[in-house]
């Protein structure tokens, strides 16, 4: 379904929004019959509580939505999501003092809430509406949320009917609703186009490896800042010859979770017609076992020439995303955007909350930071930490895609694909992990995007600055 407010002039429900604090004075304000339905209910204000008040005709009049206090604030993402799960249908208006940021999370939660996943079992259902609350930018949240949907689907589409031949489709279809361009290199084309390590990662599959190339101008914006976004499509990861055990394989089909999410990020830039020339480019492969597998021991050659000692055919996501950056780094843009689920180390440091990112550059760090906290997209700066370079140099080759040890992988993996980014000005990389294990408001089990609603928020200050 497409995530939308109500129309302005739909008749509303109030939704009273109730902090814990004051929410005695309140309950003393009401009249009698609102104030021992309350208190015979239980209803204490606590965070995401709900209570529906009755009108005299047993219809609802009101309904409490239980904002609890400042540290449940902070422990809790998308409070209003959980009235929105808890009532049927209907239409609600929000009510109650909040802070302009309070006020776009509710209002983007309750969008967020609506979010199924019926491709194979289940049926669509209605959801409660919401009116947009006055000063949010409706559209725009409306954007934010279908492109979040998009990623989600992506995500939770198994790799049966997601593979590379796919996610090409899922480009093609993006493109075609916002007028973009797209080329794609496919096969043995690639070699021919000098991408010899996507080749190599997804040759052994009956599923064409290929380099999906989207490019979209803003209205306005020929002359426009430049930004690429690069996203890992390992469509499926079996780890190859390093062949994973099952209980590592059973979530492979989330490992383009990468490109599905810079794919939610580019419909969030093309929908609200930002200024900006956008590029994205997605290397989308299935890491399989065959008779022509890239083999642990080989030595591969990079697009820029570097060549890369393979001591693990299951560190495939950087080799692919290495020729991209490469690619991408040939016509320099203002700002290059990494995303990918690449390792295991990034969940061990930060579990799958957090959206782990790599810059090198202080004033982009901060401007993510800043905007991730304010629309609770959570992310946490990492470091290139430059005296591990020695780790990903095995002396054989100029690098080495899996070094032995164990210490800090996220890490070496972030130093490995910033040697294919040169003269880019501006460059961070997300190890992002892209499925939420446990189901949360406005966030159910399942695929999920990571960082992107904080990128989308914090690009028009760093491309001003």
């Amino acid at each position: 379904m497409t995530p939308r407010f109500a129309a302005p002039d739909t008749r509303a429900i109030p939704l009273k929004i109730l902090p814990r604090a004051g929410f005695d004075d309140w309950l003393a304000a009401q009249d009698d019959p609102v104030r021992d339905w309350v208190t015979a209910s239980g209803f204490t204000a606590d965070a995401g509580s709900v209570l529906r008040l009755p009108a005299p005709d047993m219809s609802v009049s009101r309904v409490l939505l239980g904002w609890g206090g400042a540290k449940d604030r902070a422990r809790g993402r998308f409070l209003a999501a959980k009235a929105a799960t808890a009532l049927g249908r209907g239409t609600y208006a929000l009510d109650g003092d909040l802070t302009a940021n309070e006020t776009e999370e509710a209002a983007l939660g309750w969008l967020l809430s609506s979010y199924r996943f019926t491709r194979y079992a289940g049926d669509p259902v209605d959801p409660p509406m919401l009116k947009a609350p006055r000063g949010v930018d409706a559209a725009r949240l409306e954007a934010i949320a279908a492109g979040e949907f998009l990623t989600r689907d992506l995500i939770n589409t198994p790799a049966s009917d997601m593979g590379p031949d796919d996610l090409e489709k899922a480009v093609r279809d993006l493109a075609t609703v916002h007028g973009a361009a797209v080329e794609v290199t496919a096969g043995d084309a690639l070699l021919d186009a000098n991408l010899p390590m996507i080749h190599a990662v997804g040759r052994a599959s009956t599923r064409a490896p290929r380099l999906i190339d989207m490019t979209w101008t803003g209205p306005g914006a020929e002359d426009g800042p430049a930004v690429t976004l690069v996203g890992k499509g390992v469509c499926f990861d079996t780890g190859g010859l390093n062949l994973k055990p099952a209980a590592s394989m059973g979530l492979m089909k989330k490992d383009m979770g990468g490109a599905a999410t810079v794919l939610g990020l580019a419909h969030m830039v093309m929908a609200t017609a930002r200024p900006i020339r956008l590029r994205v480019l997605i290397p989308a492969v299935e890491n399989a076992v065959a008779g022509n597998a890239f083999r642990p021991g080989d030595i591969l050659t990079a697009r820029n020439g570097l060549t890369v000692e393979i001591n693990n055919t299951d560190a495939e996501g950087r080799l692919v995303l290495a020729d991209a950056l490469a690619l991408a780094d040939e016509t320099p843009p203002d700002l290059m955007i990494c995303m990918a689920t690449l390792t295991g180390a990034a969940r061990v440091a930060v579990g799958p909350d957090l959206s782990p990112f790599y810059a090198d550059d202080d004033a982009l760090a901060m401007a993510l930071m800043h905007a991730g906290a304010r629309v609770r997209d959570p992310l946490w700066r990492m470091p290139f930490h430059r005296p591990y370079e020695t780790m990903i140099e095995p002396g054989i080759a100029d690098l080495d895609n899996a070094p032995l040890g164990g210490f800090a992988g996220s890490i070496t993996a972030a130093l490995f694909l910033d040697r294919f980014v040169r003269d880019t000005p501006r460059f961070a990389h997300f190890d992002i992990y892209g499925w939420n294990p446990t189901a949360a408001p406005a966030r159910p089990k399942g695929g999920v995007g990571m960082g992107a609603r904080a990128i989308f928020d914090a690009l028009p200050g760093i491309l001003d600055a």
